[in-house]
């Protein structure tokens, strides 16, 4: 009788997350509280806002979302809190927005929703499937993806596993050698390196802080306090990947970005020649994991979570 009530009990602590469909995109729930909400559109791209860690907190920053929040800095309108894009795709920037005075190597685009594929949760995850054109600032279609967002949960941590399969519109897909992407989050002004509050960015390989920029790495670590208690964002790679260990543009002032193909402007070396060029009927096919969690890389477990992640 107490084995099963022991067992009752541990079942029903289980976090039950749940997803619904609202008119401007989808949010998920952990035991009916907001995990995070995917937007169809903020500024120029689909993104995920508010991202609420293991505490209930928020873990990345308000603005440009949701407008400026207590003490924010109001740097990079392009950095809104977690989105996928790059700086030059088949020719059009997908990084960056339009600003006044500004003028970039490439046109700016838009990433459209075009529908949802998949809204659905079985309790213990929620799945979010969407498909998305890739439009130039002339409207036109010059690449497709499609992505799919599983969410899971426990008392102590957090995670969303991100797939995305991208191609081109019409012949082949070519992706240039920029420092400026790819899959990426702006933590919380609080637990910015820059905010010297105790944040702190760790890899797998050992480097920390402003040491972790453009290297390889497995994972990258971005932790710090919010709310009185620690907490962290990390990203893991999926290591099959065809494209091998990505670079990281992750900076103090709180960056934090897995990019796959840029090379030459992370080395300073012209001869390292990054970019990728997909022919027409194929695709680029990503994945990674982001991972929310309590304390420290150490106290989190981080390496032991990429190490189940990879398998």
């Amino acid at each position: 009788m107490l084995a099963s009530a022991l067992v009752a009990a541990n079942v029903q602590a289980e976090p039950r997350l749940t997803v619904s469909e609202e008119p401007d995109g989808a949010t998920v729930y952990v035991d009916g509280e907001v995990f995070t909400r995917y937007l169809k559109r903020s500024g120029t791209k689909p993104v995920l806002w508010p991202l609420n860690g293991p505490t209930g907190a928020k873990v990345t920053r308000t603005y440009p979302v949701g407008g400026r929040g207590p003490g924010e800095e109001v740097d990079h309108v392009h950095h809104r809190s977690v989105w996928f894009g790059y700086e030059g795709v088949n020719g059009c920037d997908f990084w960056h927005e339009p600003e006044p005075g500004v003028v970039r190597p490439y046109e700016i685009g838009s990433v459209a929703h075009r529908e949802f594929v998949r809204l659905d949760s079985n309790d213990k995850a929620a799945v979010i499937g969407t498909r998305n054109d890739w439009l130039n600032a002339s409207g036109k279609a010059v690449a497709h993806d499609q992505r799919l967002l599983e969410f899971g949960a426990t008392a102590d941590a957090r995670w969303i596993d991100f797939r995305i399969r991208l191609w081109s519109a019409d012949g082949p897909l070519t992706i240039g050698d920029t420092k400026e992407g790819m899959f990426a989050v702006r933590v919380g002004s609080t637990m910015r390196v820059d905010a010297k509050q105790g944040g702190r960015i760790v890899n797998s390989r050992g480097a920390v802080d402003g040491a972790t920029w453009g290297q390889e790495a497995e994972w990258v670590d971005y932790h710090g306090p919010v709310d009185d208690e620690r907490v962290g964002i990390a990203i893991f790679a999926d290591p099959r990947s065809a494209y091998g260990v990505p670079r990281w543009h992750v900076r103090p002032y709180g960056l934090h970005a897995a990019n796959p193909f840029g090379k030459a402007p992370y080395t300073g070396k012209p001869e390292d020649k990054g970019g990728l060029v997909v022919p027409a009927g194929e695709s680029v096919d990503l994945r990674y994991r982001l991972y929310l969690h309590r304390g420290d890389e150490r106290e989190g477990k981080v390496a032991e979570a990429y190490e189940a992640f990879a398998k």
